[in-house]
């Protein structure tokens, strides 16, 4: 997997930009914390070295030099952090725990830092101190004091601490980036390399699915679905071309040996009509077979979905019935119309028509004389159903979902008229109006039923 790749995907890019924003915010917060604890270490520092030069300077109002002097011996003997100094005009000591006054400039309000030599644990050390800067009567001077090195050094620890968080959130934020970007990285490349492989011909292939129900596998299930799908036409359409080229060979054939024949023979006005007529009623099975698969290619492809509109289901019914009724009875067939009034749907009328008229049609080619037929048309709750029973030979279970394709013809039914594209048709319309098609042993017969909701599409 190619580095520059990795670092130029989409997620690379979305993750360093979060990593950014969150590395902005650590670094504030942490500076926030920073400088808050030091602000207030440093105030309490001050306030502390106030109070004390306050202490002091109240005692020596009340006992002089003197008493200054003896209580700031004290204070230095038992201060461990406290520094004092007292010395004379000529800045030399008088009492404190240091040996003399430190060489730093002091500010207008007193205050002044400097480093000084303290024992620690039997060794000198350098230590920084803040202190304040009182001026006595007569020339004398006071100086009041902190060590703030343990301040300087947790200052310095949380420094170090803030630019360790900050790298370590970088330096873990990369490594997440590039581990996430990398996983999604090769995520994709299957869905490329299966893209690949399908524009090659295998529309077999199929996009790995890692079960974890993200977006990337609801991606890869949806991309799955259409892949199926298009699998399904592609090889139906394989089927419809070679089911057009085996069942029109043959009267194309027919239609032009009889030509052949014609124009071999000598001429007969009286022939040569009969010829012509029999060559019209050969290309008009031919149109219907070409019509009808523009018809279900047309509602397949949900054109015309977008200009359905209401229609009364009873009506279309009736009309279709009082036509195939009569068909029925030249046959010595018993049909039989049950409709209810007003079963109004969204759909399209003429195509509705032709699915109840195929329905019909095959009901009365496959039944033989002395059957029944019963068409009914019913609402059951939300949903009207449309049936067509007969009491034929019926369809297998085994044989109902292939005879719903394209120029399906099951063996007993070879010898009679048709294309096999009647129930490719109704199956198609059904696809166009939402509803549901099954097929049904009638004992004896088929029945076949169509289940519209009655919610507008």
């Amino acid at each position: 997997m190619p580095q520059i790749r990795l670092l130029g995907t989409t997620a690379f890019r979305v993750v360093m930009v979060y990593l950014i924003l969150f590395g902005a915010s650590v670094l504030a917060l942490l500076a926030f914390v920073y400088w808050t604890t030091a602000g207030i270490s440093t105030a309490q520092t001050d306030d502390t070295i106030r109070a004390e030069i306050t202490g002091l300077a109240e005692q020596y109002r009340a006992g002089g030099l003197v008493g200054l002097s003896q209580i700031v011996r004290e204070r230095s003997r038992n201060q461990r952090q406290s520094i004092y100094l007292l010395t004379d005009p000529g800045r030399r000591p008088i009492a404190g725990n240091i040996n003399a006054w430190p060489e730093a400039e002091t500010t207008a309000e007193g205050w002044l830092e400097f480093p000084y030599n303290r024992p620690v644990g039997g060794e000198i050390e350098t230590h920084l101190a803040r202190a304040r800067h009182l001026s006595l009567e007569a020339g004398f001077q006071l100086l009041v004091g902190r060590d703030i090195q343990e301040r300087l050094d947790l200052e310095q620890v949380m420094r170090s601490s803030l630019a360790w968080s900050l790298a370590l959130t970088l330096g873990l934020g990369l490594l997440g980036g590039y581990f996430i970007s990398r996983n999604m990285l090769r995520r994709i490349e299957a869905i490329n390399r299966t893209s690949r492989e399908v524009m090659a011909g295998g529309l077999e292939k199929r996009v790995p699915v890692t079960g974890s129900g993200d977006e990337l596998d609801q991606l890869a299930g949806n991309l799955n679905a259409m892949l199926a799908q298009i699998e399904r036409l592609i090889t139906g359409m394989r089927q419809v071309t070679e089911n057009i080229a085996h069942d029109l060979r043959s009267p194309l054939n027919r239609m032009r040996s009889r030509l052949e024949v014609t124009l071999m023979e000598e001429p007969d006005s009286d022939g040569y009509r009969e010829s012509i007529r029999e060559t019209i009623e050969e290309s008009e099975r031919l149109l219907g077979t070409f019509n009808a698969l523009l018809e279900i290619a047309r509602a397949e492809s949900g054109h015309g979905a977008d200009t359905l509109k209401p229609v009364d289901l009873s009506t279309v019914v009736r009309n279709a019935s009082e036509l195939y009724e009569a068909l029925a009875e030249e046959k010595g067939l018993a049909f039989t119309a049950e409709l209810e009034p007003e079963l109004n749907i969204t759909g399209d009328e003429n195509l509705l028509s032709q699915a109840v008229g195929n329905l019909m049609d095959n009901a009365i080619k496959y039944t033989p004389g002395g059957g029944t037929i019963t068409v009914s048309a019913r609402k059951l709750g939300e949903r009207v159903e449309l049936s067509v029973a007969d009491s034929g030979p019926g369809i297998p279970m085994d044989k109902r979902d292939d005879v719903l394709n394209r120029f399906v013809r099951l063996e007993e039914s070879r010898s009679s008229p048709g294309s096999g594209l009647g129930l490719s048709l109704v199956q198609a319309v059904a696809l166009l109006h939402r509803a549901e098609l099954s097929l049904e042993d009638n004992s004896p017969g088929l029945r076949v039923i169509l289940r519209f909701s009655t919610a507008p599409s």
